[in-house]
This record gives C-alpha cells, sequence and structure tokens, in this order.
C-alpha cells in the first residue's frame, strides 16, 4: 500500500472538477479531456460499483440509506436532514475513487469531476493547488439549469410525490454548494462562480488554464 507521499506523488497528473449541482462540471470535464488528450474519469458513474464495494462498519450512512424507500429518502425528510445524512456528501466512499485513479494508466492526464469531489477530501492528494477547480453556480443560474435538465425529474419520478421530492432535492442542494465556497475558500483553493454571464468556450478556457497550465 502506497504512503501518502508516493499516492500524491502518483496523482500529480489527476485534474480535479468539482461543484455544485448544475454547474456543467461534465460538459467541461469531457470538452477538458478532449482538449488535452486526457482520460476522463466520472465520479457519478461510478457510484453504484463503489456503493457495491462498501461495508455497513465503514460505510453507516450508505447502510442506513440503502435501507429507506424511496419516499423515505426523498419525500419524508426535511432539505437540511437529506444534506447532514447524505453519505457522498459526507465523503463516504471517497477511498474509491482514489483507488479508481491509482488503477487507471498513468501516461496521460486524467481529468475528474462530480460533486463527490469535497475540498477537504481532495486537497491532501493534491501536489500543486493549480490541479483542482470547483465550479459554483449562482442561485439563479442553478434554477435555470435545473428547469433545463429533464433529468433532473429521474429521481422524483421514483417516489410517490415527484414535486416535493424534486423541491427537497434543489433546496438540499442550495446550502451544499453554499458549504463547497466556504471549504475551497478556507483550504486557499480555486473556486470559479458561474453565474451565465460567459459562453460555455470561455468558462472551459478559463478552467483550462486553470488547470493545465
Amino acid at each position: 500500500m502506497e504512503n501518502t507521499d508516493d499516492v500524491v506523488s502518483a496523482l500529480s497528473h489527476v485534474r480535479w472538477i468539482g461543484g455544485g449541482s448544475g454547474a456543467a462540471k461534465s460538459v467541461i470535464a469531457g470538452a477538458l479531456a478532449e482538449m488535452h488528450g486526457a482520460t476522463l474519469y466520472d465520479t457519478d458513474a461510478a457510484m453504484r460499483d463503489h456503493a457495491a464495494r462498501s461495508t455497513p462498519d465503514r460505510h453507516p450512512r450508505l447502510a442506513a440509506f440503502m435501507a429507506m424507500s424511496m419516499d423515505d429518502r426523498w419525500v419524508q425528510r426535511r432539505p437540511q436532514e437529506m444534506l447532514e445524512t447524505f453519505l457522498w456528501f459526507a465523503g463516504e466512499g471517497f477511498e474509491f475513487i482514489v483507488a479508481d485513479l491509482l488503477d487507471l494508466p498513468r501516461d496521460r492526464p486524467i481529468v475528474v469531476d462530480g460533486f463527490r469531489l469535497l475540498p477537504r477530501r481532495v486537497a491532501p492528494f493534491l501536489r500543486d493547488r493549480r490541479q483542482a477547480i470547483w465550479l459554483l453556480p449562482t442561485p439563479a443560474f442553478w434554477d435555470q439549469a435545473f428547469d433545463a435538465r429533464g433529468a433532473t425529474w429521474s429521481i422524483p419520478n421514483r417516489t410517490g410525490d415527484p414535486e416535493r421530492a424534486l423541491s427537497n432535492l434543489l433546496e438540499r442542494d442550495a446550502p451544499f454548494t453554499e458549504r463547497l465556497r466556504r471549504d475551497t475558500f478556507a483550504l486557499g483553493l480555486a473556486m470559479l462562480q458561474v453565474d451565465g454571464t460567459l459562453p460555455e468556450e470561455v468558462l472551459l478556457q478559463a478552467v483550462s488554464d486553470h488547470l493545465f497550465e
């Protein structure tokens, strides 16, 4: 097992893009991977595999979450409770992300994105702080982004009260984004406000300049 210094060195070719929901992280990450000939690693896509690799003793929030019905998860609980107990927001399973990245070939950069990239979890693995950036949507942009995303309803539509579930999800994610803002600032990490005023290609170039120059 590699020690911390070895892991930091082994991940020096990784570029991390975290942020709030609706901030175009995946779009930017995919474009960056293409621009720089990098491998793309989507932490959202890995969630099911990581859940299967978890154990109740090491990942108690996941065990509790899996025992709930869809209505228990998304309809019956208050948004603040959802925020405080959601396993990925608490960093459970982050070690699986690191393990996956260490298993990938190291002959090219890796662009990794997702809301699971919490500043306090990522920071210990950075050799250079320019390896990471967080995209933080403003409330107005966030509302517009979710209005335009049909996939937003994929979870609520599996509950008995889709409108209530969606409202809870959106209300839960607002303080999560604010928490990311505070944590990136406290750790001296880079953040970029996404408010819809920058064309996508300008936003892409700004992220590219930070991560790859």
